[in-house]
């Protein structure tokens, strides 16, 4: 789309995003074409030992799991800092950052400025663990944040823990194929190269689920979740 209009992929984003609540407001249905969104959370405490240990043994590791069926989204703390991970059901595309705790706050901020702002259409759902960073009181930050935004919450069930096991396989994606593939200097460093790995998450490396057969030659080609909204968007302007 950015070729074909001749405008950058940011500016692309900038209009889906105004224009979400019109025409290109993904509608729910019955075939589950609409939005949710999974957040959990995952000690990343004391990992840094580990990694380099497990990096000495081996030298290279590759996570071959994909991201899940929903918007789904993990945290996990390094001594007083927290990954905060977000994954769209439909598109697989892929919000993370690093917060200083796993608070309410934090989380609250997490959705707003990394997930909602940044987003080029609306979510329904966000399904979560039962922690008391995202389940509370209609005063609860990020309870709040969800009842601004129309967007209702769902939860795991307690004690299930696995429920929410697409948002871990995105951690362990996270963790081989950034976190441990890499030695940081500091937490700057660290937010630098998270910020690079979402990148190459979203705009270059395919995902075995995004698929679609072409009907001119019969191949079937393997997209990016950013390829896999892009062709969402067109189809959406076309059929309206």
């Amino acid at each position: 789309m950015a070729l074909e209009y001749k405008v950058s992929r940011p500016t692309i984003y900038k209009v889906l995003k105004l224009a979400r609540v019109k025409l290109l407001k993904p509608q729910s249905s019955t075939n589950n074409l609409f939005k949710q969104a999974r957040f959990g959370i995952k000690r990343l405490a004391k990992v840094e030992k580990s990694i380099q240990d497990k990096l000495k043994r081996q030298a290279k590791r590759y996570n071959k799991s994909y991201p899940g069926e929903l918007l789904k989204g993990q945290s996990t703390n390094s001594p007083r800092e927290y990954l905060f991970v977000a994954i769209d059901d439909y598109s697989r595309e892929l919000y993370a950052c690093i917060m200083p705790d796993k608070t309410a706050f934090s989380a609250a901020k997490f959705l707003t400025e990394q997930v909602i702002e940044p987003c080029p259409y609306v979510i329904d759902v966000i399904y979560s663990d039962n922690g008391t960073e995202f389940k509370g009181t209609k005063d609860h930050e990020f309870v709040k944040v969800c009842y601004d935004n129309n967007i209702n919450q769902k939860f795991t069930k307690v004690g299930r823990p696995q429920t929410n096991g697409k948002a871990e396989r995105v951690i362990r994606t996270l963790m081989q194929m950034w976190h441990e593939k890499c030695e940081f200097t500091n937490s700057g460093h660290r937010k630098q190269e998270l910020t690079r790995f979402l990148n190459f998450y979203n705009t270059v490396k395919p995902h075995s689920s995004l698929t679609k057969k072409d009907e001119t030659t019969g191949k079937t080609h393997t997209f990016t979740p950013y390829e896999w909204l892009e062709f969402y968007f067109k189809q959406s302007v076309n059929n309206g």
